[in-house]
């Protein structure tokens, strides 16, 4: 005879204080510059030619993606080849165009203002995210361990989840679909490719026009968590044996 497993078990503590994922380019940097340099070199010497206004529509995606978007036909395994030769080139021709968008920093730095920490969560090579933080000064901002990249859309919910994420910060869809994936709040900023109709379309909770006015919204956020953990610790201690 076996023993029905046991369902009362309490639920998990809500968290008390944000922990908030950021996507990288065109969200915390503009990068668009020296991607489409980037691009423009690798597909050139294999004799395609694209303008930046070509790669734009394209931005936020994985690098294998905009390598078939922009020469389609092309086989997955000339694909691979190009993404490794564009990934070849990025450090030096694509990391030092990059720019800190307004208030990136701050916006960084706030979530410890309220006890919790930041993580970025790129679909740009791992290696490449490293570097672009450096060159543009925010790698102070953000441990090194938490800080991932190569992952896309839901493959991003994985990990923010692992993270515990309470929110996460992009401009494309697909960053709103990893914050659900997460089940973290989507926060969307229209300094992408797409505007504020497109990412509350994907589902976004909240859309910002930049990062600027990120720490005022992160302070009701967190305000939020803090109300709901301690509205969860009183409701576990009235409720505890011995506690009638």
């Amino acid at each position: 005879m076996t023993t029905p497993a046991r369902t009362d078990r309490p639920a998990p503590a809500p968290p008390a204080a944000p922990v908030v994922g950021f996507d990288l380019d065109m969200t915390l940097v503009d990068s668009s510059e020296g991607i489409a340099a980037t691009l423009r070199a690798t597909l050139a010497e294999a004799g395609v030619h694209v303008t930046a206004a070509d790669v734009w529509p394209y931005a936020g995606m994985p690098l294998e993606l905009i390598v078939a978007g922009l020469v389609p036909g092309t086989s997955p395994e000339r694909v691979a080849g190009l993404a490794a030769r564009y990934r070849e080139l990025y450090p030096s021709l694509g990391v030092p165009g990059v720019r800190a968008y307004p208030g990136a920093a701050a916006a960084l730095a706030a979530p410890a203002a309220h006890g919790g920490r930041s993580v970025v969560v790129s679909a740009k090579h791992t290696p490449n995210v490293h570097r672009v933080l450096a060159s543009a000064g925010l790698d102070g901002a953000v441990r090194p361990e938490d800080v991932a990249g190569d992952l896309f859309a839901e493959q991003k919910g994985v990990r923010l989840a692992e993270a515990g994420a309470t929110a996460y910060v992009g401009d494309h869809p697909g960053d709103v679909r990893a914050a659900r994936a997460a089940g973290a709040v989507a926060v969307g900023v229209t300094t992408g490719a797409h505007d504020a109709a497109a990412l509350r379309g994907a589902g976004a909770d909240v859309v910002l026009d930049g990062l600027e006015g990120f720490p005022a919204w992160l302070a009701a956020h967190a305000a939020d968590l803090a109300g709901a953990a301690a509205g969860a610790a009183g409701r576990r201690e009235g409720t505890a044996p011995g506690s009638r």
